[in-house]
């Protein structure tokens, strides 16, 4: 099992921009498929990116364009940069891990990012 711990949220202004981080523990980091999720007041958890352990990446279509996924195997880390951002954009960002061999998922607690227009 992996901990995972977000950073980088906060409020940010109608098309600016955001950089978080995700922060995992324990050995084996380049085996999980990582991802970013969100939940808005009120909404369902929903899938916003992800990264294979490859570096294959993902996107749903509402961030295509203006979010970029990445990993650092070597950091045990993974980023999400929000460019463009909306005011639809504001949630709570969760950053998840999937075990690629048992398909084990850890999520982290969140980070709040709030986009005023």
């Amino acid at each position: 099992q992996v901990q995972l711990v977000e950073s980088g949220g906060g409020l940010v202004q109608a098309w600016g921009s955001l950089r978080l981080s995700c922060a995992a523990s324990g050995s084996r980091f380049s085996g999980y498929a990582m991802a970013w999720y969100r939940q808005a007041p009120g909404k369902q958890r929903e899938f916003v990116a992800q990264i294979t352990s490859s570096g294959s990446t993902l996107y749903t279509d509402s961030v295509k364009g203006r979010f970029t996924i990445s990993r650092v195997n070597a950091k045990n880390a993974v980023y999400l940069q929000m460019n463009s951002l909306k005011p639809e954009d504001t949630a709570v960002y969760y950053c998840n891990a999937v075990d690629a061999r048992t398909s084990f998922q850890s999520w982290g607690q969140g980070t709040q990012v709030t986009v005023s227009s």
